[in-house]
């Protein structure tokens, strides 16, 4: 019955975030912060101690923005970023080998949703990244150079979610973001990324992990 007493605790903690949304004033009143969906996981993730004392990130899919956190929930940034260009909350069995060997279809093209373990490493080109789920080959990364650069750059700067739908999955945030606060936040030890569904409702998607 552990089970039953952890979901409960769980519940609790949400509907006690959602509540608070209401009668806090709103993280993101300068436009910085989280807001909605986001702000009501960001209040879950405080209320619950889910990120066990982890520095931790929120990718609101939709959106198409990342928040990062300090170990005690304090706002350190926020930016637009780039995602799997494919709809979907799920990676498809074998992910990994096809983005490593260039044949991955366009629909398997997907950010998937939950909560993940990052670990600071480096890719197949020696790129220092932030793994989030290394299985899919799926990490937090600058924005590379190379032939594509410059339509990634436009997607990225552009003011539409959608128009930010271009990677093969990985999470792509602007250089100077990745180095001022992605990597001196995870770039020497563990964190926590909360990346938020778009197809589904992410109360369901945490309450069952």
């Amino acid at each position: 019955m552990q089970w039953k007493g952890k979901a409960a605790a769980l519940c609790a903690a949400w509907a006690l975030a959602c509540a608070a949304v209401a009668a806090a004033p709103a993280a993101g009143a300068t436009g910085q912060g989280p807001q909605g969906e986001a702000q009501d996981m960001l209040r879950w993730v405080a209320a619950s101690g889910d990120a066990q004392g982890h520095p931790f990130l929120i990718v609101d899919k939709k959106a198409a923005r990342l928040y990062a956190f300090r170990p005690d929930g304090r706002l350190l940034a926020a930016t637009d970023v780039l995602l799997g260009s494919a709809p979907g909350d799920h990676s498809v069995p074998g992910v990994g080998e096809r983005a490593q060997s260039g044949t991955l279809a366009p629909q398997e093209r997907t950010t998937p949703a939950g909560r993940f373990l990052t670990q600071p490493g480096r890719n197949l080109d020696g790129e220092h990244v932030i793994w989030f789920d290394y299985d899919a080959a799926l990490a937090i990364h600058r924005l590379r150079p190379g032939r594509s650069h410059r339509l990634r750059a436009a997607r990225l700067a552009g003011s539409q979610p959608h128009e930010r739908r271009l990677s093969l999955g990985c999470v792509v945030v602007p250089v100077a973001f990745y180095l001022d606060v992605i990597e001196p936040l995870l770039g020497k030890r563990a964190g926590v990324v909360y990346v938020m569904p778009e197809t589904g409702d992410a109360r369901d998607l945490f309450m069952a992990l």
